[in-house]
């Protein structure tokens, strides 16, 4: 786009800092420039008239937006693919640049207001440096990836963009040999997304979602975590507290391979696929560690000697390893390097053992994670006993964190299945024993709890080992070799879905057993944990009782103790959310983490909560720093999993620096919430006043909400007004949009297709809608200045009002009136007018609650932000509607496949523009 006219940041009083404007007018004039030379100067005029008068039209210029929708309705599909790619391409480029710009005001950031460093100041104030000692020795943080689909961009496209950001993140001067050489290398890379098909072909299967994880683990596990953990071993060493470095702080899991609800793709064969893929990248991370510090570890047997213990480990690995000639000629006499070679070589042979499906043999490759960090501590002992604590604590340390948190297998994989699913199976294996008068699917919740509870301490087999084994005992099986493969923490936990009572959990743990994966016999173990998610409403609510009959149950009570006397539950916010609208859905879980809490405290166990998060508000997103103070007080001690997914992981982890900015908030989000937040900070007659106004606040939300929901037009509506139906087309994911044998109402609809819809008509729903009703009624009951109180001194409350502002400012209605007057049918509208009557009232209670005159006032660079990026969405928005409009005509005739795929560019338009999908 050409520099003099196209300058999507040049207004005057323009907040964004020069720096970035200056980025984003460079690759605009540089995207421009490729526009040219494909197609010619007449689709950069093209770009230019459309941009301009959109954005007259946005200053209320009704004649610019009816002539931006002439041109735009009269152009052919070949132009219209061009001038959306076009809009979509400038959103790649400036997120790429607005990413560098975040990474430079990191840099520039003074060392006392690192997240970190505050934390740790803050914790030993509060109760010096055995609270911190405590506090670090209990953390666990766990993101875990998931393969939901959500990101619309190609990895060949996001690679593109990282490279984009290194270049334009290396500072270079105007008018000079390095900002020419830098200059050509920015054209070129844009060049290459111009001419890359930024639509997939086929649906990715689960390893290639896997492959796409790889590529953000293998950098953060390998260079940002050792990075984090250096810092943070730093800051405490200087209170006197040590980190033990074989318990990490932070690592991470993953759902792809393993999460097989509604997914008929993820097989057993497919998590073993996705589990020998975790493998060949551990060990490619391992062997990096290993050898930088062959390179680094220089310390030879003429200066310091080595223990007794590791010369005699030396030497058993090399009477079983034979090394390079070379290497024991070049480096005799020094035994840390021969030691770390011998490590490299079994690390290699692991990785063949893996691959070829072998035997482990014990001192020629690994049989864990533990072996190899067992063989680094040796190294570490050996240092220290020799004045080497300096190394041992530092490089050597670094090297046990890694191989303690990443294992054999880089990311711990959790298995994830629908509750009916382990009842089918069980059913007729039970049913097969001809034990019992009723037919298993027959029997009450309370008589199947009665019966898994009898029937997990029995140590007969409900299956023979010949009889054929269905898909659910298959993943089972699988479970089992892979521990065996790869050991323990490459499946920790086994999660169940639409749990409803305690039964549902039961039954999985006994598929567990018929896998040999528990035993409550002679000799007990448990090599796994279950973890119940509870999704909807009614299951939240109904949390605690649930939760207390399960571990009222003395079999399962056991086997929470053989596993480490923890009690996983994840909390699902998608589901909730859909069913019930956003405000209800957050003070619902809030409630629920409360009783859960006090529940675990009642049974003496540990509770580990796995917030199940989109990166959609709609889905339960927003800052990950905010939603963890946010919980309630002594929820956390230390341990906490939560997934990050879709355009959130490109967002968070595509630059080091911003991964290192993300990891380090949550790891200090945890810390502190641990030690500073475990008692009430509010007296307990002030939160049961306030827990008063989020129940009626909470009630006027829902009934408004529901209302809409289950207006009998709303899936006719939902369908005409979005693109919803286009979704399955772009092939962003492997598993179907749809839930198994559902219905074609909004029931089956999963929650990312339906915030996805919503989303891209610009109307945001799931987001903000019922809110203002809810504000309303509290305010009309007395509550305005407690709520303003509230909104001072809760965290939770701030949380979830911040983030429908952010939602509410995304939301456009001018652009969806034009999809409603466009598309749906006229006894539909009314909808629509519902719609707007409640944004309009959602934007008045949000002012007087938080005394802005506008909406992000408090905000203005994020404002800017979303005002400037309009001008470039709304044509992308006017081309879909357009399209949308044709293709349901249907009168298309050989132009239908092109005009499928301008509709899909679009999509990916709004999607970039928004940085938003599901």
């Amino acid at each position: 786009m050409s520099e003099a006219t196209t300058d999507p940041v040049s207004d005057d009083n323009d907040p964004i800092s020069g720096d970035l404007r200056a980025d984003v007018r460079r690759v605009s004039t540089l995207l421009g420039q490729t526009l040219v030379r494909h197609h010619g100067q007449e689709l950069l005029d093209l770009v230019e008239t459309v941009r301009v008068k959109t954005k007259e039209s946005k200053s209320g210029d009704a004649a610019a937006a009816a002539e931006v929708r002439r041109v735009l309705s009269e152009l052919p599909l070949e132009r219209a693919s061009d001038l959306v790619r076009a809009f979509t391409t400038y959103f790649h480029l400036a997120n790429a640049a607005e990413q560098v710009h975040r990474v430079r005001g990191l840099a520039t950031r003074p060392e006392r207001e690192g997240w970190l460093t505050s934390t740790v100041a803050d914790i030993v104030a509060a109760g010096g440096p055995e609270l911190l000692a405590q506090g670090v020795a209990e953390l666990d943080v766990r993101p875990v990836f998931t393969a939901h689909p959500t990101e619309a961009s190609r990895r060949s496209v996001l690679t593109k963009l990282r490279h984009i950001s290194d270049e334009l993140a290396t500072p270079t001067e105007p008018d000079t040999v390095a900002r020419r050489r830098q200059d050509r290398q920015l054209a070129e890379l844009i060049d290459l997304i111009w001419q890359t098909n930024e639509l997939r072909r086929d649906s990715p299967r689960p390893i290639d979602e896997a492959r796409n994880a790889m590529y953000y683990l293998e950098r953060v596990i390998g260079d940002t975590l050792p990075e984090l953990f250096g810092e943070l071993s730093d800051l405490v060493a200087e209170q006197g507290v040590t980190l033990d470095p074989t318990h990490p702080p932070m690592r991470f899991g993953s759902w792809i391979g393993g999460d097989r609800d509604g997914n008929p793709n993820v097989t057993a064969a497919a998590t073993h696929e996705v589990l020998g893929l975790h493998n060949l990248i551990a060990t490619q991370v391992g062997v990096r560690v290993i050898d930088t510090l062959i390179s680094e570890l220089s310390s030879s047997d003429v200066v310091v000697h080595a223990s007794p213990e590791l010369e005699a480990s030396l030497a058993a690995d090399q009477a079983v390893i034979e090394l390079d000639p070379t290497i024991l000629t070049i480096e005799a006499g020094e035994t840390y390097r021969l030691k770390l070679h011998c490590i490299r070589v079994k690390l290699l042979n692991t990785r063949s053992r893996i691959q070829q499906g072998t035997a482990h043999v014990p001192g020629v490759d690994y049989a864990s994670g533990a072996e190899i960090v067992a063989e680094l501590n040796l190294i570490a002992d050996s240092l220290r006993s020799h004045g080497g604590e300096l190394v041992a604590d530092g490089r050597v340390a670094k090297a046990i964190q890694t191989a303690a948190g990443s294992g054999l297998y880089l990311a711990t994989l959790d298995i994830r299945e629908h509750a009916e699913k382990h009842h089918a199976t069980l059913g007729k294996l039970v049913d097969a024993t001809g034990e019992f008068a009723t037919p298993y699917a027959d029997l009450t919740r309370a008589e199947r709890l009665d019966l898994l509870a009898t029937e997990l301490t029995s140590r007969r087999p409900l299956m023979t080992r010949t009889a054929e084994r269905d898909s659910v005992l298959a993943v089972f099986d699988e479970v089992r070799d892979a521990i065996h493969t790869y050991g323990p923490g490459v499946i920790e936990t086994y999660i169940i879905s639409m749990t409803q009572g305690p039964d549902d959990v039961l039954a999985a743990a006994i598929l567990a057993r018929e896998a040999g994966l528990v035993d409550l016999g002679a000799q007990p173990f448990a090599l796994i944990g279950f973890a119940p998610l509870l999704e909807t409403i009614e299951e939240l609510r109904g949390s605690a009782d649930l939760i207390d009959a399960l571990l009222s149950t003395p079999s399962y009570r056991e086997l929470v103790r053989l596993h480490g006397n923890t009690q996983e539950i994840m909390l699902g916010y998608s589901d909730s959310n859909k069913q019930s609208g956003v405000f209800t859905s957050q003070w619902a879980i809030h409630l629920a983490q409360r009783s859960l809490r006090d529940v675990a405290k009642k049974h003496g166990v540990k509770l580990r909560l796995f917030h199940g998060r989109g990166g959609s508000v709609g889905r339960g997103g927003g800052p990950t720093y905010d939603a963890i103070m946010a919980q309630p007080n002594g929820v956390l001690e230390g341990e906490i999993k939560f997934t990050e997914q879709g355009e959130v992981i490109s967002d968070k982890f595509m630059l080091p620096a911003l991964a290192h900015e993300n990891l380090e908030l949550s790891l200090a989000a945890v810390l502190r919430a641990s030690t500073l937040h475990r008692d009430p900070v509010h007296s307990p007659q002030e939160l049961a006043i306030w827990d008063e106004v989020m129940d009626l606040t909470s009630d006027a939300a829902f009934a408004r909400y529901t209302g809409l929901i289950n207006d009998p037009d709303l899936p006719a509506y939902f369908v005409a007004a979005t693109p919803v139906d286009q979704l399955g087309a772009l092939k962003i994911g492997s598993r179907p949009s749809k839930r198994p044998n559902s219905d074609a109402g909004l029931e089956g609809l999963r929650a990312i297709p339906w915030v996805f819809g919503w989303t891209q008509t610009r109307q945001i729903v799931p987001g903000w809608y019922g809110v203002g009703s809810g504000l309303k009624a509290a305010r009309e009951a007395g509550h305005g200045a407690m709520m303003k109180r509230m909104l001072a001194e809760w965290a939770m409350f701030a949380s979830v009002i911040s983030n429908v502002e952010m939602t509410i400012a995304k939301t456009d209605l001018d652009i969806a009136a034009h999809y409603i007057d466009t598309l749906v049918p006229e006894n539909l509208r009314h909808l629509f007018d519902d719609i707007k009557a409640e944004y309009a009232l959602t934007v008045a209670e949000l002012e007087l609650l938080t005394g802005e005159s506008e909406l992000l006032d408090n905000q203005p660079a994020l404002k800017r932000t979303f005002a400037v990026r309009d001008r470039y969405l709304d044509p992308i928005s006017y081309l879909q509607v357009e399209l949308l409009h044709r293709l349901r005509q249907g009168d298309v005739g050989d132009d239908e496949g092109a005009l499928q795929r301008a509709l899909l560019i679009t999509v990916n338009g709004v999607a970039a523009g928004l940085r938003n999908t599901g």
